[in-house]
């Protein structure tokens, strides 16, 4: 393999540009490409990733044998329903959706608006701040750790655990976490197991009407739901439910600083913004890649893949695929050609995808209700990437405003 053919080395999104490149030249020449790692393949049209995503049967998201294990972090895979498959992932995501139904979701609404006016209240009167730090970071969490029933007075624990994981998976070339990483985030995953066990058994013994009360008491044909998926659940709703909202907000300020014009209209006309966010999602999703294995011998994109390798999805650049989309690179209010890749498709479209919107389209519109002018701030220490090969999006966004 050349060393054109592998994925350019990259620490920071201010190589973003890059990456699009070589993604954009392996779409064209190469669509599914083996890696120089053996084992490993990459995946870049975006009708070879939708085909990948949506055949279970074929291609499995269960990478359980090849993630580097640690007794203290085992305890997250049993609620970890991105990694599931079924009939496994049915049994748990049956209970855990019905806490994301359009009605439950829209209900949350006069919440997410007084927790995001609370936070924009903390920084009234600044003209520069970062916007990450003060808003997009820790709203998520404070709505997770809500729908969990986690009191306000343990927002703090959430948001130090939150902040660890980022840390030990933020970054990196590989797609799945190594040895490093999973080292990294033991103390805080048993710090947080211990947490949650005893929350749990308080609910199990007092029930409310929080969704860890629901997961505690819920009766399923295959019986009651365990302590440890429980709580493997809520540290994958925490982990990357919080991580999808927190780039979907930064990317999509981002988008708008970057075409003038296309915010000017959104100011003009508010009901502009949920298609602002969608193509915010669309040209960079929360997470730049997806990971399946094959579970037998498979064809696609014109190479045949044998039984036990790893797929690498780049859901990026399927979003950016002109075989799917008219100018794909081109930020556009008014696209209206199907489904996007930036949440998933099929049995692992993302549940938490109608609150991540709800809660992007309440804080573009109070940003906009509350400074007329915003613009991303200038100079090279602004604005600060994480690994664009992970998460797509920022983790500090200086933001200048006036009111």
């Amino acid at each position: 393999m050349t060393t054109e053919q592998q994925s350019p080395a990259s620490e920071t999104q201010d190589d973003f540009p890059s990456l699009l490149a070589w993604l954009t030249k392996n779409r064209r020449e190469r669509p599914v490409m083996p890696d120089a790692f053996p084992g490993l393949w990459h995946v870049f049209r975006y009708a070879d990733v939708a085909q990948v995503i949506s055949d279970t049967a074929a291609y499995s998201s269960d990478m359980s044998a090849i993630i580097p294990t640690h007794p203290d972090t085992a305890w997250m895979a049993k609620g970890n329903v991105v990694g599931m498959d079924p009939p496994i992932h049915r049994r748990l995501r049956s209970l855990v959706s019905k806490a994301f139904t359009p009605r439950l979701v829209a209900g949350l609404e006069p919440r997410i608006t007084e927790l995001t006016t609370g936070l924009l209240d903390a920084v009234a009167g600044r003209d520069r701040f970062d916007l990450v730090e003060a808003v997009t970071h820790p709203l998520p969490v404070f709505v997770i750790a809500e729908l969990l029933g986690i009191p306000v007075s343990d927002r703090a624990l959430f948001e130090k655990w939150a902040l660890a994981f980022i840390a030990a998976n933020g970054g990196g070339e590989s797609a799945l976490p190594s040895e490093e990483n999973v080292l990294a985030f033991a103390e805080t995953a048993r710090e947080m197991r211990a947490y949650m066990l005893e929350f749990v058994a308080r609910r199990r013994a007092e029930p409310t009407d929080d969704l860890i009360s629901q997961l505690a008491t819920a009766r399923t044909e295959d019986g009651q739901l365990d302590d440890d998926e429980i709580i493997g659940f809520a540290g994958t709703l925490l982990m990357a439910g919080h991580i999808t909202t927190t780039a979907v907000l930064g990317s999509t300020v981002l988008c708008l600083d970057e075409n003038p014009g296309a915010l000017a209209e959104v100011r003009r006309d508010r009901s502009l913004v949920p298609a602002a966010v969608e193509e915010a999602v669309r040209l960079r999703p929360a997470f730049s890649r997806l990971v399946r294995m094959t579970r037998q011998e498979s064809e696609l994109g014109g190479e045949k893949i044998p039984a036990g390798q790893v797929l690498t999805l780049w859901t990026v650049s399927a979003n950016r695929d002109p075989e799917r989309f008219d100018a794909p690179d081109s930020f556009d209010l008014h696209r209206d050609q199907g489904r996007h890749l930036g949440f998933g498709q099929g049995l692992h479209f993302c549940m938490g995808a109608p609150l991540a919107r709800l809660e992007a389209r309440i804080v573009l519109n109070l940003l906009l209700d509350r400074f007329p002018e915003l613009t991303v701030a200038a100079g090279d220490d602004a604005v600060a990437y994480h690994h664009p090969k992970n998460v797509v999006g920022p983790r500090r966004l200086t933001v200048e405003v006036a009111g």
